[in-house]
């Protein structure tokens, strides 16, 4: 996996950005779905690529949703000439990343899969986190990449 690209690159790309604070509700996620479809949509992703961002958006709110620890949660959208990079953080207890390990596909269990699925569907992905610092999800998806 190539690294996720560093924050002056992001900068010198940018077209458009939103910015979004989500109430710490499940019935929320579904406005974000349907928020990352038109923005995917308006870019010119296929629908293949729009079902993969709007399930790994979906996931990403579903941890937030599920670790964090305050009534709302944040979501940004840098709209680009070339990728949607999204960036979905909590004010959670956080981890230590180097602990989450990949799952057991053999035996799942339920839950666990989640950010295994962001990084299956998305091209590039990075976690932030420091334990009692929340969560911090960004992924990018590029516009006719077959990564």
């Amino acid at each position: 996996m190539t690294p996720v690209i560093s924050k002056e690159e992001i900068e010198d790309r940018r077209i458009e950005s939103i910015d979004m604070t989500v109430p710490s509700k499940p019935e929320y996620v579904g406005v974000i779905r349907l928020t990352v479809s038109g923005i995917a949509n308006r870019m010119g992703f296929n629908v293949e690529e729009i079902e993969d961002i709007k399930v790994a958006v979906a996931e990403g709110c579903t941890n937030a949703i599920e670790h964090g620890l305050d009534d709302k949660f944040y979501i940004n959208f840098n709209i680009n000439n070339d990728s949607l990079d999204v960036v979905i953080k909590d004010k959670g207890k956080g981890c230590n990343i180097e602990e989450i390990k990949e799952p057991d596909l053999l035996n799942p269990k339920e839950g666990g899969l989640g950010l295994f699925i962001i990084k299956s569907l998305m091209d590039d992905v990075e976690f932030i986190s420091k334990e009692g610092n929340g969560f911090q999800i960004k992924m990018i998806k590029y516009l006719g990449a077959d990564i």
